[in-house]
């Protein structure tokens, strides 16, 4: 737990980062976005011998990288044309595919892992961004925050206390089904308490976003974990001490932002 403990700690400066907001979250957002695809990536390659196979699937860190510094071109250069977006998720998918047309050396994984990387990790991270740049929402940014941290805190030491049966073992031994119940109830009271005291005209949207966020942080933490039990690590890095790395500590970010984003901007606008 004092592991644990230190490494929340270590996370601080990131509110810094969000406080400020601006180009410096942008680029926080990108350099996340990069290394937790070097992370996903690596865990792929490494994932052959430990499970008898020849070899692991070798992904395009190339196109992956090229995918991020294009996304965030379009962010910077010409945020407002949707076209280029469409564009780039053309480009992303058809130059994973291209990518095994040397068959001889590509297995359909390498594409797969290659795909997924950028979507799962590159563009569901940059979400964030997007929320913190809403006109009227920015504010709402903290809510992913609070959601996928104040669900994990809440869950971990829930789970410590009282948990009895287990959430999911076949993916995640250690999670148990009151420590689910204690992050879902605290992610919508920390998010309640954000919306009653700094945005109380919608307090029942942050209500509701603690609730949904309450849900999709653990289904990201779920999902990271479904892939580590496959691919037999524990963790997918060991940059944070306690937390692993960078993908262990934001893989509920990952669900978590995304979904308060479209919330934003497609109810919200329908009811205020």
């Amino acid at each position: 737990m004092k592991q644990r403990v230190v490494s929340s700690l270590i996370m601080l400066p990131l509110l810094a980062v969000v406080f400020v907001g601006g180009r410096l979250l942008l680029a926080a957002c990108f350099l996340i976005g990069v290394l937790g695809m070097r992370e996903f990536f690596r865990s792929f390659e490494r994932a052959g011998a430990p499970r008898g196979e020849t070899r692991g699937a070798r992904p395009s860190r190339a196109i992956a990288y090229i995918a991020a510094v294009g996304l965030y071109g379009i962010d910077l250069f010409a945020p407002d044309k949707s076209a280029l977006y469409m564009l780039w998720f053309f480009l992303v998918t058809a130059l994973s595919f291209l990518y095994l047309l040397d068959a001889d050396r590509r297995l359909i994984e390498d594409g797969m892992v290659t795909l997924t990387g950028i979507l799962y990790i590159c563009f569901f991270s940059y979400h964030v961004a997007l929320v913190e740049r809403l006109p009227l929402y920015g504010r709402m940014v903290w809510l992913i925050f609070l959601a996928a941290f104040g669900t994990d805190i809440t869950a971990f030491f829930t789970g410590r206390l009282i948990g009895r049966h287990k959430l999911c073992p076949a993916v995640s031994p250690g999670k148990t089904a009151e420590g689910a119940a204690g992050g879902f109830l605290g992610s919508i009271l920390f998010c309640g308490v954000f919306g009653y005291l700094l945005m109380p005209a919608l307090l029942a949207h942050c209500l509701i976003l603690g609730a949904i966020g309450g849900v999709v942080s653990q289904l990201g933490d779920l999902t990271a974990s479904v892939f580590k039990r496959n691919l037999g690590i524990k963790d997918y890095g060991d940059l944070i001490p306690g937390h692993g790395g960078i993908l262990d500590r934001f893989d509920s970010v990952l669900f978590t932002a995304p979904v308060i984003y479209y919330y934003t901007v497609l109810v919200i606008p329908m009811t205020v």
